[in-house]
């Protein structure tokens, strides 16, 4: 693998930074998603419209094994409870939402990510956003609630470190999510940006804790789509904020992982258009980015990209900084 690194050209390295998605059963059917595959796609991301039987979609993983130029991150959502993309498999949750599982203590959280990454292991799988470490402190969050393991962010870090090792130790890369916290917003950062007008000494006694905590075990991050007034003036959300991830997680967290975008067709990254908000998060030190989508609009992206970074708008130094955090995270997986 470490062969096929050196020789990416620009445009190869860029499909390195992508995680993407597909409509349906067969990923053949989107033929957008092989070519990106073989001009180097660095992870796929599979929902619920994926999964309606376990040996098709194993035979679909292979498929995508087989078209990929480099061993992509092949990724899902399966935290528990709401939040679960095998729902057509059993027709309804199979799982334990994070809080009800820390309502039944240390054993259940650990046996309840050792079953899931039994799943994804025999689905073919190798990552898991997850676990949730953002500290549910607003009521009226819309979008956190019960995928939170507590509103005390000690119990989070409890239960986040269970799930981490667990996961690690079955081979499967958790994502902890997200930096540097969602649980007190009062909006859903998938219609809008939310924003938090908490202080930096709050965010660090209760939010960045948990990830602060579990930072040197954790491979990979996820950045939030929200704003936070103690890092930045300008509304911007985390994921493009150079503050944020350029000078906190990295320097002051010191985090040695891979940086990770939310979904990068949610609502609260639509204040700027997709090549202006790859390009802040570039800068900002996001190594990879999701789109739920390989259509004509996302591919047409790279190539944008790949023209900037030859044109030298894009530092060249931090796409293959970013490939050095890829291919260390797919060397140790």
């Amino acid at each position: 693998m470490e062969d096929l690194f050196q020789k990416l050209n620009t445009e190869q390295k860029l499909y390195q930074m992508f995680i993407l998605g597909y409509e349906g059963e067969n990923p053949h059917a989107c033929p957008n998603l092989t070519n990106a595959l073989k001009s180097g796609l660095g992870g796929v991301i599979f929902f619920t419209q994926n999964i309606y039987d376990k040996e098709r979609f194993k035979n679909a993983v292979q498929m995508i094994k087989e078209d990929a130029l480099i061993p992509p991150f092949l990724s899902i959502d399966q935290e528990g409870g709401r939040v679960e993309r095998t729902l057509n498999l059993y027709g309804k949750s199979h799982y334990l939402s994070a809080r009800e599982a820390a309502k039944h203590g240390e054993n259940t959280v650990k046996q309840q990510t050792q079953w899931i990454s039994e799943e994804l292991n025999y689905l073919g799988l190798n990552m898991n956003f997850a676990p949730v470490l953002d500290v549910d402190t607003n009521p009226d969050n819309p979008v956190i609630a019960d995928r939170s393991y507590s509103s005390n962010p000690e119990e989070v870090i409890k239960y986040g470190k269970i799930a981490v090792e667990t996961y690690i130790k079955n081979g499967i890369i958790p994502v902890g999510k997200h930096f540097p916290g969602h649980g007190d917003t009062a909006a859903d950062s998938h219609i809008e940006m939310p924003e938090t007008a908490l202080d930096i000494d709050e965010l660090e006694r209760i939010h960045i804790k948990p990830f602060k905590a579990l930072c040197d075990i954790l491979p990979a991050i996820m950045v939030a789509h929200v704003h936070y007034k103690a890092f930045d003036n300008e509304k911007i959300p985390a994921s493009v904020s150079s503050n944020i991830i350029n000078g906190y997680l990295r320097n002051k967290l010191n985090f040695k992982g891979l940086v990770i975008s939310d979904d990068m067709v949610m609502g609260g990254i639509k204040r700027f258009t997709p090549f202006e908000a790859c390009k802040r998060a570039i800068n900002a030190g996001v190594n990879m980015f999701i789109y739920r989508n390989s259509d004509d609009s996302t591919t047409n992206l790279i190539e944008q990209l790949a023209n900037a970074v030859e044109k030298g708008e894009i530092d060249i130094n931090k796409i293959d900084k970013s490939l050095d955090y890829i291919r260390l995270i797919k060397k140790c997986f």
